[in-house]
């Protein structure tokens, strides 16, 4: 027991310091006029809850820490966009997508969709999802609908967390997958950041200015990835770094070509995680990823990197949302900067 405390103590530390960052913030005024979400479960606060999926989470233990119970988060508590929100000032959290009001796009939606990809058919083995091209289409509804100002879209932020599903719903399954046939990790990587980068393009050209794209965490070192020795899936996480590589470069391209873009890089390969147990909080099925409805889960859930088998503890997206907002992981522009 003593030897694990300064571990402890030093997660409530950080969530002591986000805490007080998130009620300075909620005091300031809202610094962007609107702000939008895309990705995959990462990101995802509900648009899955009406898709024939298994890929939902609307159900307890999902939630538990949230004021609103499981709402279709894909954790314990708020996810990142949802730090990200108190941090820009915004008084409420961003709503999803599903079942919004043609006003809300006014000050922002959530597209998000668990086991969403870049590629179209990134997740199908689950189920239903929205794509990335499909969350393109419904925000292009959205604010036509609305009638959104572009001057007002330029000054919004866009943050998008997408790429988890295409690597392990299709590239790194077993028996492998036509992709995982056809392409080396590097050409799998290029293909997938050629297609994003078009995307990219149209969200441009729809008025997107400010946007941080945040890069793939180590999706090998998941407790549903990790080997049979316990250790972590190099070679999941080798085909990531590539990707993430790439992205990076990407970004610096889009700045150089796009006139008055800002894109920013956040990394979370390095930094998701750090000096938590690398385990499963909820209960878990063996070779599942989700958690079982209405089972135990852990009380000191402060100190687990994972709620389920795949995705982050609230505590773990508190500290990646405010070093991307401060800058300690965002580059070249720190989200704080792409607001102001």
């Amino acid at each position: 027991m003593v030897k694990g405390r300064p571990k402890a103590m030093s997660v409530m530390i950080i969530i002591a310091t986000v805490a007080t960052a998130m009620t300075d913030a909620a005091a300031l005024a809202q610094q962007v006029p609107c702000y939008f979400v895309f990705g995959d479960t990462f990101f995802d606060n509900g648009n899955n809850n009406d898709l024939v999926t298994n890929a939902k989470s609307n159900y307890l233990p999902y939630g538990i820490d949230f004021p609103k119970g499981p709402t279709g988060r894909f954790t314990n508590g708020r996810t990142i966009p949802d730090f990200l929100a108190g941090l820009l000032g915004f008084k409420d959290l961003i709503p999803p997508f599903a079942g919004s009001s043609p006003t809300q796009a006014l000050t922002g939606l959530n597209y998000a969709s668990g086991a969403s990809g870049i590629l179209d058919n990134s997740g199908k083995n689950l189920g239903d999802n929205l794509s990335l091209n499909r969350q393109i289409g419904n925000h292009f509804r959205a604010i036509t609908r609305a009638g959104v100002p572009k001057e007002r879209l330029k000054k919004c932020l866009y943050t998008i967390s997408t790429g988890s599903s295409d690597y392990v719903n299709d590239y790194l399954v077993s028996p492998p997958s036509l992709n995982g046939l056809l392409f080396t990790p590097d050409q799998f990587a290029q293909f997938l950041v050629r297609v994003y980068s078009f995307q990219l393009k149209v969200l441009y050209i729809l008025g997107a200015r400010k946007v941080a794209l945040f890069g793939l965490p180590k999706l090998g070192c998941a407790p549903g990835l990790v080997t049979q020795g316990g250790g972590c899936d190099e070679k999941a996480n080798s085909a990531v770094k590539l990707f993430n590589t790439k992205l990076r470069a990407l970004v610096d391209d889009l700045n150089k070509t796009l006139a008055g873009a800002k894109f920013t890089y956040v990394d979370a390969f390095n930094t998701a995680g750090l000096g938590l147990r690398n385990e499963s909080c909820c209960t878990v099925q063996p070779g599942q990823i989700l958690c079982v409805a209405n089972q135990p889960v852990c009380a000191n859930r402060n100190q687990y990197a994972y709620f389920d088998a795949f995705h982050f503890t609230e505590v773990v997206y508190s500290v990646d949302a405010k070093s991307a907002f401060t800058g300690q992981t965002a580059s070249p522009y720190s989200i704080a900067a792409l607001a102001s």
